[in-house]
């Protein structure tokens, strides 16, 4: 986890409460370890025996839960360990694997993670330009903090410190995240001209944005401020899911 947020990307100074539902659970097949849901990638089978990744886990039937892992989950893959976890957990032996697995759960991860701050950009949770956000920073109504890729180092230091200043957190290391994509696919998820530097500035958006980032930050193996390598990367859209019997 980037070292700007908690765990469940709330502002640093505040804690979930820990009363009322607790989050869904699903253990991962590969290491056991019982995780929130969120926090796991769900797998799925399509009717032809293919293993798909569905890390909005929407696709029905049986499904399959990993860690965001990618370093143990490419080791499971060459070793066989995942092959034998996959068949149990589908109760299907004759399943097939696509050798650009990996490659298909980081692209769906990445998607899903531009598509989430589309969707906070349209429910007006979001908001971009410089002098705008770094009012929002000193009054502390910043949730989350995101810089693009290519955004000058001048500009990030100068946000980061209206926002430990709004967040009473002057002479930390409290800085914002820097996304693995640059500011022209930023601004094409955001629908906007030109998006370098982010805010989260609800709550509610703040985890879900968090989640959706962490999950691709720690797949990819990079959980440092910087973030992986941007791609171009894209989840199957609905007419191919619904080809494969997953939608």
């Amino acid at each position: 986890m980037a070292n700007n947020e908690t765990a469940d990307g709330l502002k640093p100074t505040q804690r979930p409460n820990k009363k009322g539902p607790q989050e869904p659970e699903r253990k991962c097949i590969l290491s056991g370890d019982v995780q929130p849901r969120e926090s796991l990638i769900r797998l799925a089978l399509s009717p032809d025996g293919e293993v798909l990744p569905d890390v909005r886990a929407k696709a029905p039937g049986r499904g399959a839960w990993i860690s965001a892992d990618g370093e143990a989950f490419e080791a499971a893959l060459r070793g066989g360990k995942l092959r034998g976890a996959l068949a149990r957990a589908f109760k299907a032996g004759d399943l097939r694997i696509p050798e650009d697995l990996g490659d298909r759960i980081a692209d769906a991860l990445t998607r899903n993670a531009l598509d989430r701050l589309g969707l906070e950009a349209r429910g007006g949770t979001l908001i971009t330009g410089s002098e705008k956000l770094r009012d929002a920073a000193r009054a502390g109504q910043v949730y989350l903090l995101l810089h693009a890729a290519d955004a000058a180092e001048d500009g990030r230091r100068k946000l980061d410190q209206a926002w430990r200043v709004g967040m009473d957190a002057e002479g930390s290391e409290m800085r914002g995240l820097v996304i693995p994509a640059n500011r022209t696919i930023l601004g094409a998820a955001l629908g906007r001209e030109n998006a370098v530097h982010i805010a989260i500035v609800d709550e509610r958006a703040a985890k879900r944005v968090s989640g959706a980032i962490s999950r691709w930050m720690e797949f990819s193996g990079s959980n440092g401020t910087t973030g992986p390598a941007g791609r171009d990367s894209r989840e199957p859209s609905d007419n191919e899911l619904e080809d494969k019997g997953l939608e």
